[in-house]
């Protein structure tokens, strides 16, 4: 259901150096910004003591697997002890981001299908080409305002946050990763749970624009479980300097276990 592009990091110093190899200002980028160099240089080096965090592993939208939320939990006191953060107990109560959104993505992947849909309809999950169908019949202006009501609304819930702490900890995911020939997963722990539960974590900071980071903790069922964290905008070195502590403290395995080497 969904498709990621761009470098991919094992350890938080492979992050870095993407960082010094790819940013920087492109006139063909409008959202680019001025080049900052020495992001592996200056890796370890910001104090983070005394900093805010708050451990919200639901971000008050998501259901969460009871045991992912307290595996987030733990770690996110553990990295607080580590990195001498102050953790603070303020409301984080993000907006969904559902229908109308997943079908305004879609937008992008009709774009890029170009004049080959919906010839190519077979090609594609019956989930997209189902999702494709019924926004070219269903979405129109009333849902684009709609949309960017909800952008504005996790606009203004994220800026509140922050305005408080200068972290947000929560899970990457809802729960561990689910069978390969589930298409949209819609289970949680056993519970039902709608389709944009999936993305109810990492969404709202992709269309707010915070840097995130996810990192491993304790494992579940044998399945790796994420601690994500959201910092300010432009602060991508400070949790950089967060991640590198978790690695630092608590090695994570460069490959999966069982994997060919």
């Amino acid at each position: 259901m969904t498709v990621g592009s761009g470098p991919r990091g094992r350890a938080v110093r492979d992050v870095c150096r993407g960082y010094d190899v790819t940013s920087g200002y492109d006139m063909r980028d409008p959202y680019s910004l001025p080049k900052i160099e020495g992001w592996e240089r200056d890796l370890a080096t910001f104090d983070l003591r005394g900093r805010k965090a708050v451990i919200a592993p639901t971000l008050g939208v998501a259901i969460v697997r009871p045991e992912v939320e307290a595996r987030v939990r733990a770690a996110g006191e553990q990295l607080a002890r580590d990195a001498g953060l102050e953790l603070v107990d303020v409301p984080v109560q993000l907006p969904g981001l559902g229908y109308e959104w997943a079908l305004a993505n879609l937008s992008q992947l009709l774009r890029a299908l170009g004049d080959r849909w919906p010839a190519c309809k077979d090609r594609l999950t019956v989930e997209i080409a189902f999702g494709l169908h019924i926004a070219e019949d269903q979405f129109n202006l009333a849902m684009m305002a709609r949309c960017e009501e909800a952008r504005t609304e996790a606009n203004e819930r994220m800026a509140e946050v922050f305005d408080s702490v200068d972290f947000i900890i929560c899970a990457t995911n809802p729960d561990v990763a689910f069978e390969a020939d589930c298409y949209l997963n819609q289970q949680v722990g056993g519970q039902r749970v709608g389709p944009e539960n999936n993305g109810a974590l990492t969404i709202p900071a992709n269309i707010v624009g915070n840097p995130a980071i996810s990192v491993p903790i304790e494992p579940l069922d044998g399945l790796p479980v994420g601690m994500q964290i959201i910092g300010r905008h432009h602060e991508d070195q400070l949790l950089l300097d967060l991640a590198h502590v978790v690695e630092r403290e608590r090695p994570w395995p460069i490959v999966a276990p069982g994997s060919p080497i």
